[in-house]
């Protein structure tokens, strides 16, 4: 331990020896006043000779004050003991050593308040562990996925640029350069969009409007990606309206159809079904494909988690960041049940 941090602790202790013994010396001045007070109202009778009594319990109170120094100065220690173990796992913590975790001794791990101050303090350390792994994947998964897409860009306009290609080649090294190109900015509104909703604490823009034409919208602005799988989409819903921010419960609805349809088989159906009770409004949005495992179905809504470990699938675990800020923003609700080959998330709107 540094040597101003031990001047620090010594510190904290004389400061609460300091406080015990004043006390301490309040009680003892109390208690020889009020032997004094009875002895002169005649309550109490000296033995022997009456100055000699006040020099007995003059010099009782000094005893008992050096005894009390003595005392409070070896006993503050145990009560200052689980304070130095919090603030140097606090200390250890700070400094970025996520594993840390506190454990106070037997004695004191009974008691409920001892309990109850470990188990919120290594939440938090089991927390920010997870969010710096999270975080350490997230970096190099993104600047890995970030890189791939701008080396295809230069590497076929490069070749373009040499020309003594054919037609069909030129046509297929620039549709790759345009898809490349959409990937990158898909990433980077990912980023922009995650970063802009976690700053936002009050919704504002909230209108009323058709949400039953713009998700009928949203399925068209992915026409290509549903297609290419040979995937339909199924819509089975009337007119709803509600009142919300449209712009922000579009990119709601994009994620969750783009990522019904990456991850549902070729040929399947992707299902979206609208329902209402009198306060609320349900979307569901289904696919037949890959199940999410059941202790990965808390995980997928936070920061840069992928279920996908191998990171073999497009997506930077942004999305559903994305998509559950949103949706609590609208003090609405999203969950989600895989199963049986088939994964159903469902959004919960108030009207």
């Amino acid at each position: 331990m540094k040597l101003k941090e031990r001047k620090h602790r010594l510190a904290l202790t004389l400061l609460f020896s300091g406080v015990v013994f004043f006390f301490f010396i309040i009680t003892m001045a109390v208690v020889g006043g009020v032997i004094i007070f009875l002895i002169h109202r005649g309550v109490l009778e000296p033995s022997g000779d009456v100055p000699k009594s006040y020099h007995l319990i003059i010099r009782m109170m000094i005893t008992s004050v050096l005894l009390g120094v003595i005392l409070t100065a070896v006993i503050s220690r145990f009560p200052l003991k689980p304070v130095n173990q919090i603030i140097n796992a606090m200390n250890r913590l700070a400094s970025g050593d996520y594993k840390t975790r506190l454990h106070f001794g037997k004695a004191l791990s009974k008691h409920p308040t001892a309990v109850e101050i470990c188990k919120s303090f290594n939440n938090l350390a089991e927390e920010l562990e997870k969010t710096e792994i999270l975080r350490s994947d997230f970096i190099n998964n993104f600047s890995h996925e970030f890189k791939t897409p701008i080396v295809s860009i230069a590497g076929f306009a490069k070749l373009l640029k040499h020309g003594n290609l054919t037609e069909e080649q030129k046509a297929e090294y620039i549709d790759i350069i345009e898809e490349e190109s959409l990937r990158l900015s898909v990433m980077a509104t990912n980023v922009l969009n995650l970063t802009k909703v976690e700053n936002q604490t009050i919704l504002t823009g909230v209108s009323e409007y058709n949400l039953s034409e713009q998700i009928r919208n949203c399925v068209l602005l992915l026409e290509n990606k549903w297609s290419k799988k040979n995937i339909t989409p199924e819509l089975d819903f009337g007119e709803y309206y509600i009142n919300a921010n449209e712009e922000m419960l579009k990119q709601v609805w994009i994620n969750l159809i783009d990522n019904a349809i990456k991850y549902g088989d070729e040929g399947t159906e992707v299902r979206i079904d609208i329902t209402e009770t009198e306060d609320n409004i349900f979307v569901s949005v289904s696919d037949t494909g890959v199940e999410i495992p059941p202790e990965a179905k808390e995980k997928i809504f936070r920061k840069f988690y992928q279920v996908d470990e191998s990171h073999s699938s497009e997506g930077n675990g942004l999305g559903l960041a994305v998509v559950k800020k949103i949706i609590e923003l609208h003090s609405g609700d999203i969950t989600v049940s895989s199963g049986n080959h088939k994964t159903v998330f469902t959004v919960s709107l108030p009207k």
